[in-house]
This record gives C-alpha cells, structure tokens and sequence, in this order.
C-alpha cells in the first residue's frame, strides 16, 4: 500500500514537468533499441511479475477458505485448515523467491542499461568540441550522466513491472471481488474518488514546494562548490566576509529547513488520506459484509477474503490512475539523454583515415579560415540554462593564413590578444577544424589523418597545466600509460623537476591535489613538460607555457622547454616577446591575419606592429639594429579587415 501510495505521489508531483516536455519522433524506438540485448530477461521478469500478482490474489481466497472451513466445522475441518495453511505457507515461500528473482532481473536489466547509457553519453562528450564545455553548465551536464539516465533506467524496472502487476492484479482482484459479492465491490470503490481528487490538490502543491526545495538546494551546492575549491577558498579569505557568507547561506538553509517541515506534513498527509480511505472501505466491508454473512447472504470467509482483497484493489488503482504520467515521465528521461547524443561532436575520424608518417614534423597552413561554431551547433538550451540558444553567426577569427613550420624548426606567433593565436594551434592538434582551407602534416590534411595518429604526433603545453587530482605518476602515465618508473623518471629530469619529485615523501605517487594545487605554478609547468616528454612528440605546441610566472620559475620553465623542443618541430604561442628571440621565423597576427613575418631583430627594426608590442614590453635607449633583410610586411588597408 505505501509503496503504491508514494509511486502515485511522485507521479503528481512530475505531471506538471511531464506535460510541458514535447517527445520527439522516434523516442520509442530508440528506447527498443536499447532494450533489445536485455530481451530474454525482460521477458522471464515479467513473468516472474505476473506469477507474483497472481500469488496476491489466491493467498486471500485461500485465508477465506480457511474462515470457512473453521465456521463450518465437522470431521475434516482440521485437516483442512492444516491443508490450506501449508498451502499459503508455500505461496508464501514461492512468493518470496519470486521477489528475490525479481530484484535480480530488474537490477540486471536496470543497471545494464544504465552502464550502455552512461558510457555511451561519457564517450559522445569526449568528442564534444571545446567550445561545447565553455558553454555548458557542468551540474546540468552531470545531472544528464546520473538523475536522467536512472529515470530512463526505471522504464524497464519499476515503471514496467508496476503497470503489468498493477493490471494484472487489478483484474484478477476485481474479478475475484465481483464475483464474490458485487454489492460490497462498488460500495468500496465508491471511496475512490474521496482519495484521488483530495490527493491531487495535495501533490500539485507539494510539487510547489519540491520544486522550490531543489532550486535551493542547487543554489546551497553552487555556493559551496564555488568556495570549497581551492581558487574559491582562497577569494573568500582574501577579499570574502565570512559573516556574511555564513548569514547568505543560513538564510537558504533555513528556507530549506521550513520546506521539509511542509513537505513532512503534506507528505504524511497523503498517506494518511490514503490508509483512512482504505480503513473506511475496510469498515464498510466489514460492516455490510458481516450484515450479509449474519443474514445468510455470503459466508464469513467470503467476508475476510474482500477485506483483504481490498487491500490489493487500492494501490493498483490509485497507481495506474497516473500510469500516462509514470511512462511519459520515463521516456522524457529517454529523450533528455538522447539530445545529449544527438549533438554532432564537431571532430569525428573519417573511415578512410591514414596514420600520420612516423616522426612527422612538417606544418603548413593553406589559406585556411576559422570561425567558431555559434551556441546552437554545439549545446543545448537545457544545458546552459537559458530559454534559446543564440544562433548569431560567430564572425570569422582567422582569414586566410598561409604560412610552413619546416620539421625541426621553431615558428612563433604573436600578436595582441583576440588576433588568433591560440586558435591557430588548435587547428594543428585538431581541437578544431577549419572553416574553409587546410592544415597539413607532412601532406597529409589532418581531417584525413586518424585521431590515434594525430594525438601521438603533437603534443601541448598551455599556460594554465591541469593535472588531475590523482598521483604524479598516474598524471604523467596520462601521456603514455604503458610508461614505467625510470622512463617517467627520465622525462621528470628533462623537465628540471625530478629533484623536487625525490625529495617528496611518496615521490611518484604524492597526490598532487584539486587541479595540482600542492605545486606552484612553475612546477606545475615543469610536471606538465615532463608529461610531453613520456610522451614523445614530434611536434610541440606551446601556447603561452611561461605565462604568469615569476622570474625565477620562468627560466627554470624555459631550461625545461629547451630539452623538450630539442629536435622537434615547434609552434610556440607567447606574450612575452623574450621568450620567442630565437624562433627561426615569428609570425605577428592581427585580427586573424599574418600581417608580418622575419626574425625577431628584422622584425624590431622594420617598425611594425611586432617593433610596437616589443617597444611597449622592452622600452629601452638604445637604438635596434638597423638591417631589415627576409623581412617581410604585410599591409593590409583597414576597408578590407572586417570588424
């Protein structure tokens, strides 16, 4: 009975977000697809379902027997009592075992598809473009992962088993009641509606406040996410109050408190309408019941095999008065995971791919434009919290650049923040595709080039080094996870930081923390080299690797590049114009195009725009050098840059 109670009660509560969700085509049988390796066991639950309904119906016939065979005595009278006692302690028994196998097929099936959903939406937001995890919210992507796909889960569970056993055993019961005494039957039912109609005024406002209830709490989990991190703790004892944070969030507590204590009370006062109206039409079963028994109308045991019969007549009614709710609330869940799948992930390997030639190092770009794919290519409303997407065209962020990286080389790009840099380093290690154009390596267009064979090639080192919040050693081993113990050492040494790494009490396997907040920035820097070095690249990427770091941490960074970059094509991204002197040949881009190229001290003394970035970093007296050979400078008149 309770267990019917609360389904029908979560059942009001979601009516209301059930019906404003439309399906789309074909929801269904995509649902079929996911059920179809799980068949067989499906269908041996649900008949283990039906035997279970069946079972609840005859053990009440039974007690009725035995009523009968008490009040009506005689010599055979006690050994049928004994006869049909063991017959309900065998139902009893089977019905047991039944529930035991019911729970294994349900969890079997329940939990398989929640394993082939969740993989299968973990692997499809790997292949998400970047610009798809700036935009998202990561809860609600996470909630996808987890409340959406155990809601899908229940179609198969808790959902489906309850329709079948809530019809089967309604039929069978109200046969068996009709048939015993209809007169009783629709006196009983005559005390539905007292239940349902009271308890649908109750739901929708419990509803209200649940609602309310989860809002809060989403905002309790905000706020303490954002400052129990490390770069959140850190601002709130910087510039926070903290009686203030205290009052901000005891307020939302308190709200939260003042919910329950409705929520309890409305809660319980479902399930108490619902056991008063069982009660009562117990008691007018009774009563009516025992009047017919007492004027000869039906027998005693008749009587107590409608009482208890009742009891199995209410929570399959009550429950399949909202089963359109039940279903419609587990396909939302269905289609809310399949919007997650239907995104295109933006970078997919052709099925002719080639592997890139070992050891590849030669980079060219071929006229290529880039602009970055508006909100509604690669997220969802749902996932941003918003009503609409924006569908703004984003404007062009690169426009025709050429340029060649010969293997062994370093080519440096430049420019003021917004011309394009990062996104052209993006391009080579496919983070991105470009628009229109090519990026080659060593003739092969990376679009043609496997994913496998590309991630090997290239290897990146950011400003800002993640490391997950696991060991060094499981950090480094990201890179090359068959690595052993002297190779990560090696690749330690390289990167200048081996020495730090020994004097740690569990050298490899210290944790390094959130985001690998136990280190500074420069060793962070230096442990994220060192992971390019197991690696193994033939082309490294540098997008402004000694960014934000001091003097000091910089240069032991740079000694750290220098074994990295050694022998290997580089695509170096910096601000800070010192750290690019010695590249081969440095790039200057301004609003998406290459507006200068040559060799640092060709490009200071040309007077262009590298002569002014450099003049407002290194401000100096004395004169540059005055040659100004292989430089070349690309004028481009204002009309022709779009804005």
């Amino acid at each position: 009975m309770s267990m019917s109670s609360w389904m029908m009660l979560r059942s009001i509560e979601n009516s209301d977000r059930v019906a404003r969700h439309s399906l789309r085509a074909g929801t269904t049988r995509r649902i079929l697809r996911y059920a179809r390796p799980y068949r067989r066991d499906i269908l041996v639950f649900l008949f283990t379902v039906v035997l279970a309904a069946g079972i609840g119906v005859a053990t009440p016939l039974l007690a009725g027997h035995v009523v009968n065979a008490i009040t009506d005595g005689g010599p055979d009278a006690a050994s049928t009592v004994i006869r049909l006692a063991v017959m309900i302690a065998v139902l009893a028994v089977a019905d047991a075992l039944l529930s035991l196998a019911q729970r294994w097929y349900s969890a079997r099936i329940g939990e398989g598809i929640i394993l082939d959903l969740r993989t299968r939406v973990y692997d499809h937001v790997q292949r998400m473009p970047l610009q798809f995890f700036t935009r998202t919210q990561t809860g609600a992507l996470v909630s996808r992962l987890n409340n959406d796909v155990t809601g899908a889960q229940r179609a198969f569970t808790s959902t489906l088993s309850g329709v079948v056993s809530n019809v089967i055993q309604l039929v069978l019961t109200a046969a068996v009641m009709f048939s015993l005494s209809w007169q009783i039957t629709t006196l009983s039912l005559l005390l539905l509606p007292l239940f349902i109609i009271p308890a649908r005024r109750v739901g929708k406002r419990l509803a209200e406040i649940t609602r309310e209830s989860y809002d809060l709490d989403a905002k309790m989990n905000a706020t303490m996410t954002e400052r129990f991190n490390v770069s959140g703790a850190l601002l709130v004892k910087l510039f926070g109050h903290p009686g203030a944070e205290a009052d901000r969030f005891g307020e939302r507590a308190s709200r939260v408190r003042d919910i329950g204590i409705q929520q309890a009370m409305f809660s319980r006062t479902f399930f108490v309408a619902m056991l008063l109206v069982a009660s009562l039409a117990q008691a007018l079963t009774y009563g009516l019941g025992g009047w017919l028994a007492v004027t000869g109308g039906v027998t005693a045991g008749t009587v107590v095999t409608l009482a208890l019969l009742l009891t199995r007549l209410y929570g399959p009614l009550t429950a399949l008065s909202n089963v359109r709710v039940d279903v419609m609330s587990a396909l939302v869940s269905f289609d809310r995971v399949f919007e997650v799948l239907d995104l295109e992930p933006g970078i997919e390997e052709k099925p002719d791919a080639v592997p890139l030639p070992e050891g590849a190092g030669r980079i060219e770009f071929s006229d290529v434009h880039f602009r970055y794919p508006s909100a509604s290519e690669v997220s969802l409303a749902t996932l941003e919290d918003v009503e609409t997407l924006d569908r703004t065209e984003n404007a062009p962020v690169l426009r025709g650049v050429d340029f060649t990286v010969e293997p062994g080389r370093m080519v440096a790009l430049v420019g003021p923040s917004g011309a394009g840099k990062s996104t052209t380093s993006m391009l080579v290690s496919r983070i991105y595709d470009a628009t229109s154009g090519a990026v080659r390596i060593d003739g092969v267009d990376v679009r043609d080039a496997t994913l496998d064979s590309l991630r090997d090639t290239i290897g990146v080192v950011t400003q800002d080094a993640h490391l997950f919040h696991e060991t060094i050693a499981e950090n480094l081993r990201y890179a090359r996870p068959e690595a052993t113990d002297d190779e990560m050492w090696a690749a330690l040494r390289g990167a200048q930081v081996a020495d730090l790494v020994d004097t740690l009490p569990d050298g490899l396997d210290t944790v390094v923390g959130e985001r690998g907040y136990r280190f500074s920035g420069g060793e962070k820097q230096r442990l994220a080299i060192a992971r390019l070095l197991l690696k193994r690249p033939s082309i490294v990427v540098l997008d402004e690797a000694t960014a934000h770091l001091d003097s000091e941490s910089e240069a032991a960074v740079q000694r750290a590049l220098a074994v990295a970059l050694e022998g290997r094509t580089a695509l170096v991204i910096a601000h800070r114009l010192s750290t690019v002197r010695d590249a081969d040949q440095i790039l200057v881009l301004d609003e998406g195009r290459i507006v200068e190229r040559g060799r640092h001290d060709e490009l200071v003394t040309a007077g262009g725009l590298y002569s002014e970035l450099y003049r407002t970093q290194f401000a100096t007296a004395s004169p540059p050098p005055t040659y100004t050979d292989n430089v070349e400078i690309v004028t481009v008149p204002a009309g022709q840059i779009e804005p």
